[in-house]
């Protein structure tokens, strides 16, 4: 028979082996009253969503660097931030993330709600990143539940129900255990135990601090757990890149519509992204095709790019996009796809010179 899990055993684990993040208030800090600042915790927790905090820090460190305050970004140009996320991935977050601030800076005077219900009502905030942030921020007693907490409560309860269907029972089982005191700690403490201890594989068990609460353990489970219904296969959609070189070095680039996958960004120039895409070049050019394609993965399909590269004369007019000059363009602006695209086609181009 197991023991009943107790929050109070994961703080003192907490209070020892918290991670140290450029987003947090560490434990001793927070109880000596520092506050973490809701800015901060916001943002951070809109870059993690389906990423890692490892992609993340440089990121975190260059935007509040750069803007420091709710108010810093909010006055951003769009397409500073836009470069500045270039790379992170899932950009309509992007976008939310300028809506967001501007809504805070103009609607609540720079100040975050500090409830779920106020946070969710802003652009880009769910129902994870509202208990996240009013748990983290304001010490609300609000239920986390990321992928760590999913496979924590999985083997804690030792729950078979595969992913997303146990996504109810989870939650309910996070629920239970979450206290009313140090709720925010409570809250990093379970992501950190399932980041650092109750890891995807080989879960190191005998350093929990749940190790005799845990019905997984106790059945020679845990490494099983949580099981995941089949994934489907992702299908392959095609497309055609446009790279082209004015003879003064300038690159022709578009910013992509709002609206859509990598909206705002700024790519090349292309055609649809379909199963048989429709050829769209951006001018008249002397256009060759690469024997390499740009390929890459997004969350619901796989993508190959075709690359057609072409050097064009000072008298080029296109009817898509507009000339960079080099000196201007910095690849590290473009989302990976059309890094991607630009690392195939930027030997070509010198050869064709």
């Amino acid at each position: 028979m197991c023991e009943t899990a107790d929050p109070r055993h994961l703080l003192d684990w907490y209070d020892t082996h918290a991670r140290d993040l450029p987003w947090r208030v560490p434990p001793a800090a927070r109880a000596a009253g520092v506050r973490p600042d809701p800015y901060r915790v916001w943002l951070s927790e809109i870059m993690l969503q389906q990423t890692t905090v490892a992609a993340v820090r440089a990121y975190f460190d260059r935007f509040t660097a750069r803007w420091p305050t709710v108010g810093d970004l909010a006055r951003a140009e769009d397409a500073e931030v836009m470069g500045e996320w270039a790379g992170l991935g899932y950009y309509a977050r992007a976008r939310n993330l300028l809506k967001c601030a501007r809504t805070v800076a103009v609607d609540h005077a720079g100040r975050f709600p500090t409830t779920r219900e106020g946070l969710q009502a802003l652009p880009g905030i769910g129902p994870y990143t509202s208990a996240a942030i009013a748990a983290i921020a304001f010490d609300a007693p609000e239920t986390v539940v990321d992928g760590n907490v999913e496979r924590v409560m999985a083997r804690l309860h030792d729950i078979h129900t595969p992913l997303p269907s146990a996504k109810p029972e989870l939650t309910a089982r996070a629920a239970a255990l979450t206290p009313d005191h140090r709720p925010g700690d409570y809250a990093q403490a379970v992501m950190d135990l399932g980041a650092t201890i109750c890891t995807p594989r080989a879960p190191a068990c005998g350093i929990c601090p749940w190790m005799r609460a845990c019905a997984a353990r106790a059945a020679g489970t845990a490494a099983d757990l949580p099981r995941k219904s089949p994934k489907k296969a992702k299908p392959i959609r095609f497309g055609i890149a446009y790279v082209a070189q004015r003879s003064d070095g300038a690159l022709l680039l578009e910013t992509r519509p709002d609206r859509g996958l990598l909206g705002g960004m700024l790519g090349w120039p292309g055609s649809d992204w379909s199963e048989a895409p429709s050829p769209a070049p951006p001018l008249a050019a002397n256009w060759v095709e690469l024997p390499e394609e740009a390929r890459h993965t997004f969350t619901h399909f796989h993508l190959r790019l075709r690359v057609m590269v072409a050097q064009v004369d000072m008298t080029a007019a296109p009817e898509i996009g507009e000339f960079h000059l080099l000196p201007g363009f910095r690849p590290s602006k473009l989302p990976t796809i059309m890094r991607k695209v630009f690392d195939l086609a930027r030997g070509a181009l010198r050869e064709m010179v």
